[in-house]
């Protein structure tokens, strides 16, 4: 494709916004995927719950640990090339997780699989702020969305193949992220580069120390109780609850409340103008609780049990756009490092804790793990309200010049 044809073509605004939400919904289709092959990876394997949580862990770690790092490789190189190469090989490795035939063949899959989410997310993310004339949270709310719904179809769309047995037909799953990934490529303008970014380190201690590290671990502490859910509940309907693995209410739990999770983000960038920062991330973590709660001790498959799988899920990631946007702000010289950190290093380290989370199943039961996994949420809203409301203070002590 020439330059003068291809100028023809490019996205921006709008358009671009579109691109990037179904990328986002490819790309973290498979992250679903996972959540809802455990139980039936534990009848293959003859797992227990520890290499359970080290599939979830290993995905963890290199779709999201290794974030901040490409975030950064992206401020330098280029974030068009970097989410175009992070998609497709994400979706090329990931879709072949069902056909994997041994636990030691599926580990360094998911390892190597997830290196390509890493690199797609903080790229994404950039460029979706990009997109935006006004409301910045709106767009990250949006393109936040995007991986939620897709972590959402995952398990309906895996539930569905696992039912019909149709688990050797994966790989094709490959397909449309593949073909978002060579969209991005071609449609999305070459971003100006910056010269700060050009001498951004790729490791910044400063940033981890500063502020953004502080809102990363109010991140961490809210993924926690997100990974907790999402992984657990599968496992805790089956095994605590008595349900089959094939069980509709499996599958639909997990994509409730992550399409929750999905429509409580874009709520959040709607009302940003409306409330304050810390008032709206803090406020949906601590709202979080009775719900979680509640779902615990209500029957699955009622009416009850998924109002409060969706009003949990709405509010445990409705307040994350707002963290990505607070996190680029503090840092505009390293806007994809930021979003890194905030939208993969806290999931990372959450899936990291998650094998801690893995042997308290086994300890003391999954009722009581499910229970305690709630708790990081009261501590996550203590810091991240600390946070965001010095910056807001820090910002209005600033004198407004003159006109």
């Amino acid at each position: 494709m020439t330059d003068a044809v291809r100028s023809r073509w490019l996205v921006s605004g709008t358009s671009l916004t579109a691109l990037l939400l179904g990328a986002h919904f490819f790309n973290d289709l498979f992250a679903g995927t996972l959540a809802a092959l455990l139980p039936t990876l534990q009848v293959r394997f003859d797992a227990n719950e520890v290499m359970l949580a080290s599939f979830v862990a290993a995905l963890s770690f290199s779709s999201s640990m290794l974030q901040p790092l490409f975030g950064a490789v992206a401020d330098r190189v280029g974030r068009r090339v970097v989410a175009s190469l992070g998609v497709v090989t994400s979706s090329a490795i990931l879709s072949l997780m069902g056909i994997m035939p041994s636990p030691w063949l599926l580990l360094p899959l998911l390892l190597v699989g997830g290196l390509g989410s890493a690199a797609f997310h903080p790229a994404g993310s950039s460029l979706a702020r990009s997109a935006a004339t006004r409301n910045r949270g709106l767009a990250m709310g949006i393109f936040s969305a995007g991986g939620t719904f897709g972590m959402a179809v995952g398990p309906l769309l895996i539930g569905l193949f696992v039912i019909n047995d149709w688990l050797h037909l994966t790989p094709w799953l490959m397909a449309p992220g593949v073909l978002f990934g060579l969209l991005i490529y071609l449609l999305v303008p070459p971003q100006p580069r910056d010269p700060a970014t050009q001498r951004s380190k790729l490791f910044d201690l400063e940033l981890f120390k500063g502020p953004v590290g502080r809102l990363c671990v109010a991140g961490v502490l809210r993924s926690i109780s997100w990974t907790a859910i999402i992984n657990g509940a599968p496992l805790w309907l089956v095994s605590a609850r008595g349900l089959g693995p094939d069980s509709p209410t499996v599958f639909l739990t997990i994509t409730t409340f992550t399409i929750a999770g999905a429509l409580g983000g874009i709520l959040s960038g709607l009302v940003e103008h409306r409330f304050s920062r810390q008032m709206l991330v803090t406020g949906s973590m601590v709202g979080a609780v009775v719900p979680l709660v509640l779902m615990l001790f209500s029957t699955p498959g009622s009416v009850l049990y998924f109002l409060c799988v969706a009003l949990s899920g709405m509010l445990v990631n409705g307040g994350l756009p707002i963290m990505v946007v607070s996190a680029q702000d503090m840092a505009p010289h390293a806007i994809a490092t930021a979003s890194g950190m905030l939208m993969g290093l806290t999931w990372g380290a959450a899936g990291l804790l998650y094998l801690g989370i893995g042997a308290l199943q086994g300890a003391i039961g999954l009722d009581a793990a499910m229970a305690l996994s709630v708790l990081p949420l009261l501590p996550g809203a203590l810091i991240a309200y600390r946070v965001l409301a010095s910056r807001t203070a820090t910002a209005a002590s600033i004198p407004t010049k003159a006109p």
